[in-house]
């Protein structure tokens, strides 16, 4: 159990110290004013290399480019939607973490769903197929209305008596 513990606080200590080290000491603006609406952009930047993460976050080499962008334009005098619809400009909706609704981005934002009742048409279809499949005289062999079996020929049913009686002829 006290592995367990020391395990845990160690991981803590390094996912942490990550996390914290992703805004580096030189990048941050001395005006803490300006320093906090650039910690509010990079927020909102999703880092095009990590993908998932904010450029706030992120460690990628240019993520830490995105930042320091992030604070000339501030410094500039740029008002916080201006250094969005600056790095949009430079990069399209995909910098946004959470991008607009318009006809470009219509796949981000209905894709999954469309995706996920293609699925559920599929499941559909395969669990009614089945159930046609075994459904029909209602003894469970499969031979019901949808997949009956053509009759055995004479020749057939010769064989099939024959095997029954125990003939191995």
């Amino acid at each position: 159990m006290r592995r367990f513990f020391l395990l845990l606080i160690g991981a803590a200590a390094v996912f942490g110290a990550s996390r914290a080290l992703a805004v580096e000491p030189s990048e941050m603006l001395a005006n803490p004013v300006l320093e906090h609406r650039a910690r509010v952009v990079d927020k909102q930047l999703r880092c095009v290399v990590c993908q998932n993460q904010s450029i706030d976050d992120s460690d990628a080499d240019l993520a830490h480019d995105m930042r320091v962008l992030v604070r000339k334009r501030i410094t500039a005098g740029d008002s916080n939607q201006q250094v969005i619809d600056y790095m949009v400009g430079r990069y399209g909706d995909f910098v946004l973490l959470d991008p607009p609704l318009k006809p470009a981005t219509y796949v981000l934002w209905f894709g999954p769903a469309f995706i996920g009742l293609i699925g559920l048409g599929v499941l559909f279809l395969f669990y009614r197929r089945r159930i046609v499949r075994d459904s029909g005289d209602g003894d469970g062999d499969g031979e019901g209305k949808g997949m009956a079996e053509p009759p055995l020929s004479a020749a057939e049913k010769k064989q099939l008596e024959s095997l029954l009686k125990g003939d191995n002829a």
